[in-house]
């Protein structure tokens, strides 16, 4: 039904375009637009959420349990905010305690579109799964190896397990990385899988881990003990995730109801789109029930 509530929502504003103009006098050429038709499409155009596209981590994480969320007021920002959230027994999201908010360190051209040898961390919402240091287990529940200087992450694009671990003597080749020789960046830290495919070109070697007070080559880093505490809280069974945006909201902070997509969203506009239409066209408005 969220086709027809869209339908709707482009036949009123249609309306009230038309109705603004109508009714104006004219006395110069029409180049002012309506401002309230102007400001509720901006709003609309910010705000509406395609199917399938989340516009905030809880709309996208149903088999979700725990989520980092890294959250930065520009794309182009080197920091970031970054906090963890867990679903209590009830499916509510809550705080996990020890995870931030604290300060985080993205790529130093800030986040977006994921490329080799572009210093520039992946925008949206990714698994983490491999987790593993230069320091012993911390005590994680994840997947955790401990990195000695025969351990690689693979950045070679022609390589068959390029954006893979590999534990040879020898450099896979390009710009792979021995996980021990990285320094202590890399005591603690866990695989962001933005690329399971593996495609060549779309980057590798994207971590979570330890920061050294600079912008990263691509990573999210943050302080050692939250690095710890994290690896200590994540869970596999949790399907644990991070979601890497503009402003990013917290997951939703209550169950979400079995609705049709996008029903609160719609009922919203359509609210706002009756407090500027006459009496003659409110009627048009569906209730949202």
């Amino acid at each position: 039904m969220w086709q027809v509530g869209l339908l709707v929502v482009a036949s009123i504003v249609a309306l009230v375009v038309g109705t603004g103009q109508a009714s104006a006098a004219p006395t110069t050429p029409d180049s002012t637009p309506n401002t309230d038709v102007t400001s509720l499409i901006d709003g609309i155009l910010k705000n509406f959420q395609i199917p399938g596209v989340p516009s905030a981590p809880g709309k996208a994480v149903d088999n979700t349990g725990q989520m980092i969320v890294v959250t930065a007021p520009v794309a182009s920002s080197q920091t970031a905010t970054l906090t963890g959230f867990e679903k209590d027994a009830e499916g509510v999201w809550k705080p996990a305690e020890g995870i931030g908010p604290v300060k985080a360190y993205l790529g130093e051209k800030g986040m977006g579109k994921a490329q080799d040898n572009v210093y520039r961390t992946p925008q949206g919402t990714f698994p983490l799964d491999q987790a593993f240091g230069r320091q012993a287990n911390p005590g994680t529940k994840m997947p955790y190896f401990q990195a000695n200087q025969q351990d690689w992450w693979d950045a070679n694009p022609k390589s068959p397990t390029y954006n893979q671990h590999v534990q040879q003597a020898k450099s896979p080749g390009g710009d792979s990385e021995n996980l021990y020789d990285m320094g202590p960046v890399y005591d603690y830290a866990v695989n962001i899988n933005h690329n399971p495919t593996r495609t060549p070109g779309d980057a590798s070697a994207i971590f979570l881990h330890v920061d050294n007070g600079e912008p990263t080559w691509g990573c999210v880093a943050t302080e050692r003990q939250t690095m710890v505490n994290i690896l200590k809280w994540l869970d596999p069974a949790k399907n644990p995730k991070v979601t890497i945006g503009v402003n990013v909201d917290a997951p939703d902070q209550a169950p979400k109801a079995e609705t049709s997509p996008n029903g609160d969203v719609l009922g919203g506009l359509l609210g706002n789109l009756a407090a500027l239409l006459p009496d003659t066209l409110r009627s048009l408005i569906p209730s949202g029930s």
